[in-house]
């Protein structure tokens, strides 16, 4: 059986020179776009300068732990840049840490994780890979997985492995530090994370590694495992969390505030219309595939009161559901909520007036002084239930508040009674 180092050259052997042409000022320029940090950028232009010359695509890794069964937008903003990289014709090594997902990522966490089952994890990451690739170019992409070398190395090695780092360094790692400060209990396993991460760049002879800004320290230990195993160091590239839908907290489905891609058409663009319009040109900027000079002049446009931005989020909600289902898809959607909402045609039930006393207002509080619920734990309980839509999106965060500065429609129950929100003026 050939090894996993055997089949990634055969791989790479098989593009052609002519793949990787773009400039480097160019290839800069798609790289620099959405990205936090560039660690380190002379490095990079070495490397983009190497692959030019030679013709050979530099092997680029972002891993994914499938630790939850769907994917959402904040998944995506890597994955996209992932994309950038291919369209660059780099060559994408899309890592599934069924390995590292058993440990489970300590990153902001202030306790151990409960491990899942490789079963599980298993699972999780077939859906990862059908959801990925309405992205990532497939027949382009590399999946592996890191139990291929995790789960064949030898006591020895793995104490080999930690012998590379001290538990000083490990203390460095901000949450780490916060829980042995809080005297919170840190499990001896959860130091293994980062050095597993790190040595999938190893395995894998990683010229690049994105991740979230979140991921640093993850990342930058694949670096020094790199030195001490003679290979050159990767760069890494970190990405920016994007916020969910609230604009405060980042997208996260515990939090109730995200965006899946597999949700139905109509779930999607209702989010996304919910969104505030300043959080609008951030989901653009890192969802879109407009140029930052068209999106600057959409900016520009709204700004003059040219255009409004009601019609600039139009435009953005119908390009990422076309992208998750359909053009097809993504004009229904925009024509049900046309039809619901913008030419104000609802049932009667819908006419309910409620205006807010403030700039920002808990919906909970919402539902009970318009006469909706008897109390705020009843509409605590409707919305974890899932019958509270507003905007035609449904809710599942109790602690979400309002805060618009245009009209807005919560819809609750079957029988879609609801109210049309008016905001301060």
């Amino acid at each position: 059986m050939r090894s996993l180092p055997d089949l990634c050259n055969e791989l790479l052997n098989s593009l052609t020179r002519k793949k990787v042409v773009m400039s480097i000022a160019k290839q800069m320029e798609v790289i620099r776009r959405g990205t936090a940090e560039i660690i380190v950028e002379e490095e990079l232009e070495k490397k983009l300068h190497y692959s030019l010359s030679e013709g050979i695509p530099l092997r680029i890794k972002a891993g994914f732990d499938p630790t939850a069964p769907d994917l959402h937008l904040g998944h995506t903003v890597l994955i996209h840049k992932l994309r950038q990289l291919q369209e660059l014709g780099h060559q994408i090594f899309f890592l599934i840490g069924d390995f590292t997902g058993m440990i489970g990522d300590p990153t902001g966490k202030d306790e151990t994780r409960k491990p899942l089952t490789r079963e599980k994890l298993l699972k999780n990451s077939e859906t990862y890979q059908k959801q990925v690739f309405k992205i990532l170019d497939s027949k382009k992409t590399f999946v592996v997985f890191n139990s291929q070398w995790m789960g064949k190395m030898s006591a020895l090695k793995l104490v080999e492995l930690t012998a590379r780092q001290t538990v000083a360094r490990m203390l460095e790692r901000d949450d780490f530090k916060k829980r042995y400060t809080r005297g919170r209990p840190i499990s001896i396993h959860e130091f293994l994370y980062p050095l597993i991460q790190g040595y999938d760049s190893v395995e894998l002879k990683a010229d690049i590694e994105l991740g979230g800004t979140d991921q640093k320290f993850n990342l930058l230990m694949g670096r020094e495992l790199q030195r001490d195993y003679g290979q050159e160091p990767q760069v890494i590239i970190t990405l920016p969390i994007l916020e969910g839908m609230d604009g405060i907290q980042k997208m996260s489905k515990s939090l109730g505030n995200y965006i899946g891609i597999t949700e139905p058409s109509d779930e999607i663009f209702g989010k996304l219309m919910s969104i505030s319009d300043q959080l609008m040109w951030r989901y653009y900027e890192l969802l879109s595939k407009h140029s930052l000079e068209k999106i600057e002049s959409l900016k520009t446009g709204v700004a003059a009161g040219k255009d409004h931005p009601k019609e600039i989020k139009k435009q953005l909600a119908l390009e990422i559901v076309e992208q998750y289902h359909s053009k097809e898809k993504a004009l229904e959607a925009a024509e049900n909520f046309d039809r619901i909402f913008s030419r104000r045609q609802t049932p009667e039930k819908y006419q309910s007036i409620f205006r807010t006393k403030s700039d920002s207002m808990w919906l909970p509080k919402i539902l009970k002084e318009a006469g909706i619920t008897p109390s705020h734990s009843a509409g605590i309980t409707l919305i974890k239930q899932g019958a509270v839509r507003l905007n035609d999106a449904k809710l599942q965060n109790p602690d979400q508040e309002l805060t618009r500065d245009e009209e807005s429609t919560i819809i609750v129950g079957k029988k879609r009674k609801g109210l049309r929100i008016i905001p301060k003026k």
